[in-house]
């Protein structure tokens, strides 16, 4: 990995398309909240992590690479969060009034997020995602599993995830 500047700091993350899981740490300035960044502006065309793990799921079995470094094109993210341990504060006030969670399955590519969705009480949910026009979506308290990965079950505070990509469900 690069030598980091004064203010940079590295991240590890999990990083989601529609065929692959790749994990990886990603350098940011050092004010930057990591699992927020991707609706930043700025964020570039694609996201250069180091010290990466991918696991490619398009074939059968899914096969595993190891890079020291690798780019993947930004308008392929489905998912996007920071790797647990590591936590940051959530990206909304609890005590915001008319709103409630919604429980939710996101489904992308194979990945199945058990998770809940933050809305308006005014309205319905239809008419809530109807008017969200985000390029990204945060869910919260999501598991995460795969079946072609059974032994994947990861459990994240919340996520990132691109709405014009994935299918939701309500439970």
């Amino acid at each position: 990995m690069k030598q980091l500047a004064q203010d940079e700091k590295a991240s590890t993350v999990m990083v989601y398309t529609q065929s692959m899981l790749i994990r990886g740490d990603v350098v940011l300035r050092e004010s930057m909240r990591v699992s927020i960044w991707p609706r930043t502006q700025g964020v570039p065309n694609f996201i250069h992590l180091y010290n990466v793990h991918l696991i490619q799921l398009a074939g059968s079995p899914p096969k595993t690479y190891t890079k020291d470094e690798a780019f993947i094109s930004t308008p392929e993210i489905v998912g996007f969060h920071l790797a647990p341990p590591a936590q940051e504060p959530l990206d909304y006030d609890p005590a915001e009034a008319n709103r409630k969670m919604q429980s939710v399955q996101v489904l992308t590519g194979s990945f199945v997020m058990k998770s809940f969705l933050r809305i308006s009480t005014a309205t319905d949910f239809a008419a809530s995602l109807d008017v969200m026009n985000a390029a990204w979506m945060s869910i919260y308290d999501a598991e995460i599993t795969n079946p072609y990965l059974p032994q994947f079950n990861l459990r994240v505070p919340m996520l990132l995830v691109r709405p014009n990509k994935v299918i939701i469900g309500l439970l």
